[in-house]
């Protein structure tokens, strides 16, 4: 068992900068009566043009409660010279679209971003769990019957770029992805925003003369490494999530769909699902869990367990999962930032008992460990099994309503 959190990239980056460039700020509004617990029964969008298939498998590596799905880049303006790469793992709590570079054919072509003085423009990425390092480059993407025309992506690991400048390999270490990339679909429209617009201090881009000579550079918002969902010309405001309920003993592979735009057509509608306005500077709710006011919580698809904090759960032996002595039946409050909420129930198996007992099983619903982040809930792709979960994005309007939220 692999402890994964590479999601929360714009939650760390927003605890030093705003995070995201379209959200405004301004205080929460007015207080609302509560919401009825949200039902967890949800229907999987059928195929269309904007509903891209995901699944729940063990992929590239041995690691569980990764959700999946399949991509293709090309070179900017070309339809011939393009690549269809698998097993991208889908991340609710990044945003951008990064690529490994041993997952890059030779023949692929993108196109260098650089500065002004014809410098290469590289990133490095803040991740809960570590950074990634790599050049900024040009790609069209295309998913499902969608396509971003000249996006900004990340390529990792890139050989041709193999030293991590000091002020970046302090930030942690180098992040592993588990997947051939890493399709980043936050709340967000850019993945550092007006921080590294204004200031090197978030540490996030550099300008290299040479592969060893790189320096904090500023980054406008344009050119910063972008949500591609939000560059595609329609069905552009945000993202559902749609995973069907699995068994307690869990499941060999998850088929769902990942469903473009909110309230754009019929098979995005928001429906009766409740809406839960977040920070929109952080795309963060309070999470209440036995009278802790968790006000760092978040929806990540890219954890592959819950992470929080509870001192009375006892530890599996690698000290990264909760092992109970049976199955705990949970309940934590998700409360929005206008003051709506909604009890969540929520089981903590044991994690050592579950793999044994069902190795052949990629998917599980009950996994669960400590969190390193302070004064934080993850709801990881645990939760999202048997629910359309919607996240709305920043600058946005979703079915009527001004993003960022989450809806489910």
């Amino acid at each position: 068992m692999r402890k994964l959190l590479i999601g929360a990239g714009c939650i760390a980056l927003s605890l030093i900068a705003a995070c995201g460039g379209g959200g405004g700020g301004g205080g929460s509004p007015a207080s609302s009566p509560a919401a009825p617990t949200p039902s967890p029964s949800n229907t999987i969008a059928a195929p269309a043009d904007n509903v891209q298939p995901v699944s729940v498998e063990f992929g590239t590596n041995a690691v569980n409660n990764i959700l999946f799905t399949t991509i293709t880049i090309c070179s900017p303006g070309s339809s011939a010279n393009c690549q269809t790469i698998d097993h991208v793992a889908v991340d609710t709590a990044s945003t951008g679209l990064r690529i490994v570079s041993s997952a890059l054919a030779a023949s692929l072509s993108l196109i260098q971003q650089t500065d002004s003085n014809g410098n290469a423009i590289l990133e490095c990425a803040q991740f809960a769990t570590g950074v990634s390092w790599g050049p900024v480059k040009i790609a069209d993407v295309k998913i499902a019957g969608k396509q971003a025309l000249s996006v900004p992506i990340q390529i990792v690991g890139d050989p041709a770029f193999p030293t991590i400048p000091a002020p970046c390999s302090s930030l942690g270490a180098t992040q592993t992805l588990f997947a051939n990339g890493l399709l980043g679909i936050g709340m967000f429209l850019q993945d550092c925003g007006g921080g590294c617009a204004r200031s090197t201090s978030p540490g996030f881009y550099y300008a290299c003369p040479t592969p060893l000579a790189c320096q904090g550079a500023l980054m406008p918002l344009g050119n910063q490494v972008q949500n591609p969902v939000a560059m595609f010309a329609t069905d552009n405001n945000g993202v559902i999530i749609e995973l069907p309920p699995i068994p307690a003993t869990g499941a060999a592979t998850v088929s769902g769909s990942l469903v473009f735009g909110i309230g754009t057509r019929a098979n995005n509608a928001l429906g009766s699902a409740v809406v839960f306005p977040v920070d929109p500077a952080r795309g963060t709710f309070t999470t209440v869990y036995k009278s802790q006011q968790l006000r760092e919580s978040f929806l990540d698809s890219g954890s592959n367990a819950f992470f929080f904090p509870d001192a009375t759960i006892p530890l599996c032996p690698s000290g990264d999962f909760y092992c109970p002595g049976s199955t705990l039946n949970l309940s934590a409050t998700i409360q929005a930032t206008n003051g709506t909420a909604a009890d969540i129930n929520f089981d903590v198996g044991n994690a050592i008992s579950l793999l044994q007992n069902n190795p052949n099983a990629a998917a599980f619903n009950s996994l669960a460990g400590p969190i390193g982040l302070p004064n934080s809930f993850d709801w990881g792709l645990p939760f999202y099994f048997g629910r359309n979960v919607y996240s709305a994005f920043s600058g946005r309007t979703a079915a009527g309503i001004p993003g960022p939220y989450i809806a489910f």
